[in-house]
């Protein structure tokens, strides 16, 4: 890792209505728009959806940093997100972030060290660290050919 602070930048064009494009030197420009609940087109990332992927991009990356860091060896992982919005104390805002995350270890499969390291990520995640909705995480641990064991 590179030394701190790092800094980041987003450029944003749209107008009054309809779709907006997220852009940055070097990557592909990215189409959003309101998600369906909030009148838009349901055709396009939407702020909503992007901060899922944000949370769950995060979760992932920290969890191969964290993992072989601690020598736990994983084939891959596979993480959905799910978010609620809802009212909370006079505010629409997510009140609940959940990632269901499947790692399928290697083949020998030390369920343990496997779960330390998905607490772990839980706890280190950059971007659900920088959240005041508390990110749960809800993981399914299974060895490469093994049936899944719930941890």
């Amino acid at each position: 890792m590179k030394p701190l602070p790092h800094c980041y930048e987003v450029a944003l064009t749209g107008s009054a209505a309809g779709y907006a494009t997220v852009s940055e030197t070097g990557l592909p420009d990215l189409t959003t728009a309101p998600p369906v609940e909030y009148d838009g087109p349901g055709d396009a990332w939407s702020p909503e959806h992007l901060l899922l992927a944000a949370v769950s991009s995060c979760f992932l990356f920290t969890f191969r940093a964290v993992a072989k860091g601690s020598h736990v060896d994983f084939v891959d992982i596979d993480a959905h997100a799910f978010g609620t919005v809802d009212r909370s104390a006079g505010t629409t805002r997510f009140t609940d972030i959940v990632i269901r995350a499947a790692v399928t270890a290697a083949a020998v499969v030390d369920v343990v060290a496997v779960q330390r390291a998905i607490d772990k990520t839980a706890a280190r995640c950059l971007v659900s660290s920088s959240l005041s909705t508390p990110v749960r995480v809800e993981a399914t641990i299974r060895g490469s050919g093994a049936p899944a064991v719930a941890a």
